[in-house]
């Protein structure tokens, strides 16, 4: 059977792993909040209502996609196409190439810049890897301007940190809206991923500061993982309307 991601590659190792997926939730959350087509997110009304659930669904089409044979996850692109062409028939406008190769970026990013924070720094060939995956996605979906080796990837990745970001109203009110979903405590430790993983341009516009708290928890977190209660501990601070969600996100990576 042939799958859109081979087995063994390093992609299915990095989007099977629930904690890697949070890291990626994180720095992917800081980003949108900042992006200058974020209108486009609040436009449904979704977004401000229920921020965690927008984002996941991200996550998960995502990692739908990495994880399907392959016919299944062409199919589960062209969803994601429709429903985008949906939303631009709605507000009778076009969603900017740039703001799609913007999302399709901070997958790249996060995937590789989570998996090196929580595991292991990786080769150059692991990197092409995970950039090959999601400029499949970004291929299938018609996305233009897309860059088409990975060197080409990081130079265009610099230039949109710096062309496509502003902290603005949208940015304000969608970490109002983190801090009312998640509660003070979840909030915080938010933040605190947020640093570890974000870019520096993310966050200097976000003012996170480098005041690196989840440092030394990272390190006994790594421990724990020995005598495997990890796991345990991670289910006791997840948001209990996004726990059974976040659990299911561990799958065999093979």
């Amino acid at each position: 059977m042939k799958y859109f991601v081979n087995k063994g590659s390093i992609v299915r190792e990095i989007w099977g792993n629930a904690d890697t997926i949070l890291f990626i939730f994180a720095g992917a959350s800081a980003e949108f909040a900042l992006n200058k087509a974020v209108d486009w997110l609040y436009f449904t009304g979704k977004l401000p209502k229920d921020p965690l659930g927008r984002l996941f669904s991200t996550v998960d089409y995502a990692r739908q996609i990495v994880f399907s044979e392959y016919d299944a996850a062409l199919k589960a692109i062209d969803k994601i196409t429709v429903i985008h062409q949906g939303v631009e028939t709605s507000r009778g406008a076009a969603i900017p190439d740039w703001a799609y190769r913007d999302v399709l970026f901070m997958l790249i990013d996060y995937s590789i810049r989570s998996f090196e924070i929580l595991e292991r720094k990786l080769t150059k060939k692991e990197k092409i890897e995970i950039f090959n995956v999601f400029y499949q996605v970004g291929s299938r979906m018609g996305i233009s301007g897309l860059p088409v080796t990975y060197d080409d990837w990081k130079t265009m990745r610099s230039g949109h940190l710096q062309e496509n970001l502003i902290k603005s109203n949208f940015t304000l009110d969608l970490y109002q809206q983190y801090k009312k979903h998640l509660g003070l405590i979840r909030y915080i430790m938010l933040k605190q991923v947020q640093i570890l993983v974000v870019p520096p341009k993310v966050n200097q516009l976000l003012s996170l500061g480098n005041l690196r708290l989840l440092t030394p928890v990272l390190m006994v977190y790594k421990i724990t993982r020995l005598i495997k209660i990890e796991k345990l501990i991670r289910n006791v601070i997840l948001p209990n309307d996004y726990k059974s969600k976040i659990i299911d996100l561990d799958m065999v990576k093979n």
